[in-house]
């Protein structure tokens, strides 16, 4: 067995799903690394133990003995205690990474995969763990522990900065990949599609002015975003995405504007926020409307100003950034009420544009659902199937409270009922409608039923209960594929396997 110190690296992959596995033995091997794998906690644990690996990449979700416990019990025996651990997540919630850390993880890879990314993370922390051995191996020799302790800082600072690098070019999506899957989900004919065509056009011209997006939720916001952008004359400069709504507050600041070595416990480094990414093209937030009222204050200031002051640091840095911002909630309802400021309202309304909801460009409904059925038939590597008069009646006939989104899962749902066959009216299922205060109407509970074998009164009042029994449902349109369950429930498939629903082997009759 070579010395953990020596090329090729070992790295063990551990996660429930084959797939990803598969995946990620590619990427890794194509870079010269030698793969073992593990499809369980506990067989993680047998193989580190014998094979002692130079790095773990380790699902945090799994069934019987997660990602958590599995990382305890390596760092509890003394012969794994000092691999590296990398999680796999697509849980992005701070106190999830929190527990991966405490738990003795050193870092940790989001889903999906990014190959650059696995390889820069994997990279860099072989090396930190080269130079462990390295360090270890030198105790006999004669250098202070200053000297030491300066050439590790320098090393991990190094570090940082490449996995900086890495995530700055994670977050630019290049023209080309952006047309590949952006530019060409535009598809209609109806009037106001045509209208928003002329509107988008009419300001990809102008790249210093500020757009806000309005319109419900699934209209393709953030798709007019890239195509303002990729249309104009700064097409080929960044474009960086931020979901207000998604970075915790103590987060949003340090994201947005950037932070300086010191600025705060684990700032390592100097780091570029968003606005700098974004210099010379253009800064997409989305779910503007959710921004807490003090980071729109900050947000104010460089619209005004044209400058960003980074945390921990009382210089300013000029940047030129078109800002395209979205919502789906009232905004000057929010206005009225306090909760969003007025002045950074008509900052961000240089120039507004209205997405019409599908219901309201219905004609174009049977070239959405044509585009996604060449969409998801090349994905599944097949001849695209066809859409039966039917089918097209029923799609015309839906109201769609989840705009393109919802007729976009509803074609993925009645590929995976008809299988190789063609679409008819049976197959095609829509979800049903979620509104305040957890009823459903009854015209849609009656078709909820009539999809699954029951309907709304069969649910019971016990929360726990009733979430039990849309699982099992949804599982059982799916024909047990968690992933699409999953998508049809609107929830990640993590949540499906935190439940540990007992349906996953036995599904409930409803």
């Amino acid at each position: 067995m070579p010395a953990p110190c020596q090329r090729p690296a070992t790295i063990l992959v551990v996660d429930d799903v084959a797939a990803n596995i598969g995946a990620l033995s590619r990427a890794l091997e194509s870079a010269g690394h030698r793969v073992l794998a593990a499809l369980s906690g506990a067989a993680a644990l047998k193989s580190a133990a014998k094979a002692r690996p130079d790095l773990v990449l380790l699902d945090l979700l799994m069934p019987e003995m997660d990602g958590l416990e599995t990382c305890r019990r390596l760092k509890a025996d003394p012969a794994t205690a000092g691999i590296p651990v990398i999680f796999i997540t697509a849980n992005h919630e701070t106190p999830s990474l929190v527990g991966g850390f405490q738990a003795g993880a050193v870092d940790y890879i989001p889903k999906p995969f990014r190959v650059d990314e696995v390889l820069a993370r994997v990279d860099t922390h072989l090396r930190l763990h080269r130079v462990t051995c390295e360090l270890a191996a030198r105790t006999g020799e004669l250098q202070s522990a200053n000297d030491i302790l300066r050439a590790e800082i320098r090393r991990r600072e190094q570090a940082e900065e490449k996995l900086r690098l890495a995530d700055d070019k994670l977050t630019l999506l290049s023209e080309a990949e952006t047309r590949d899957w952006g530019l060409a989900g535009f598809v209609g004919n109806s009037p106001a599609f045509g209208r928003l065509l002329r509107t988008i056009r009419s300001v990809q011209a102008y790249p210093k002015t500020n757009v806000l997006l309005t319109g419900e939720s699934g209209t393709g916001k953030e798709l007019i975003a890239r195509a303002i952008h990729y249309g104009g004359p700064h097409g080929k400069a960044p474009f960086v995405a931020m979901n207000c709504s998604a970075l915790p507050a103590e987060l949003a600041e340090s994201h947005l504007f950037g932070h300086v070595r010191g600025a705060f416990t684990g700032a390592v480094a100097d780091r570029r926020g968003y606005f700098e990414l974004a210099h010379g093209g253009t800064l997409f937030l989305d779910e503007i409307g959710d921004m807490p009222l003090a980071l729109q204050a900050k947000l104010l200031r460089v619209l005004e100003d044209g400058e960003v002051v980074p945390v921990g640091s009382g210089a300013g840095r000029k940047v030129e950034v078109r800002v395209v911002a979205a919502t789906n909630v009232n905004l000057p309802a929010k206005v009225a009420d306090g909760a969003f400021r007025q002045d950074l309202y008509y900052r961000l309304m240089h120039y507004h544009v209205e997405v019409p909801a599908l219901r309201e460009r219905i004609e174009d409904v049977p070239l959405l659902a044509a585009h996604f059925i060449r969409m998801f038939a090349n994905e599944l590597k097949r001849r695209p199937p066809a859409l039966r008069t039917d089918a097209v009646d029923r799609l015309l006939a839906h109201r769609y409270p989840g705009n393109i989104r919802e007729l976009k899962n509803t074609i993925e749902r009645a590929m995976i009922h008809a299988g190789e066959g063609e679409l008819r009216g049976e197959h095609i299922v829509f979800a049903p409608r979620a509104v305040a205060g957890g009823n459903l109407p009854a015209a849609t509970a009656t078709a909820a039923g009539a999809s699954a074998g029951g309907g709304l009164h069969d649910l019971p009042f016990n929360l726990e209960e009733a979430e039990e029994l849309l699982i099992a449902r949804a599982l059982a349109v799916s024909g047990g594929n968690i992933s699409a369950a999953a998508r049809l429930l609107g929830v990640h498939r993590s949540r499906l396997h935190r439940r540990q629903v007992k349906t996953l082997a036995e599904p409930i009759s409803v």
